[in-house]
């Protein structure tokens, strides 16, 4: 059994305001994201990769941006995108946490985890 504990798990700045702590099997990721660099004026640009996410909202609202259609989202609620649809958020307020779920695991990711190490 593998147990992280929050508080020990590497942190990972992916941009000013933006930082992730990864956890993960041969096939499954699971990664908070903790923003703190809201309100934004506009959404992040869209973006796509190959991997089927599912995101949860933990604290905080956003803009959920896919095909079009901008969905408001606060705490308790999700957005699904499947492989290769590009979507986005924008942080409605000045701090948000979304719990990221991604099959399969994001060797992006992980290998900008290992590069940041000391």
């Amino acid at each position: 059994m593998t147990v992280l504990k929050y508080a020990d798990m590497p942190i990972t700045h992916f941009r000013p305001g933006g930082e992730r702590r990864l956890g993960y099997t041969d096939h499954l990721m699971i990664v908070v994201a903790d923003f703190s660099d809201g309100p934004q004026a506009q959404p992040d640009p869209l973006h796509s990769h190959p991997h089927e996410q599912v995101s949860y909202v933990i604290e905080g609202e956003i803009n959920f941006v896919m095909e079009g259609k901008t969905t408001r989202l606060g705490p308790g609620d999700m957005f699904l995108v499947p492989s290769g649809v590009p979507h986005t958020i924008q942080l409605l307020t000045e701090h948000a946490r979304l719990i990221d779920c991604f099959t399969p695991i994001r060797l992006d990711f992980l290998k900008q985890t290992i590069e940041l190490k000391p």
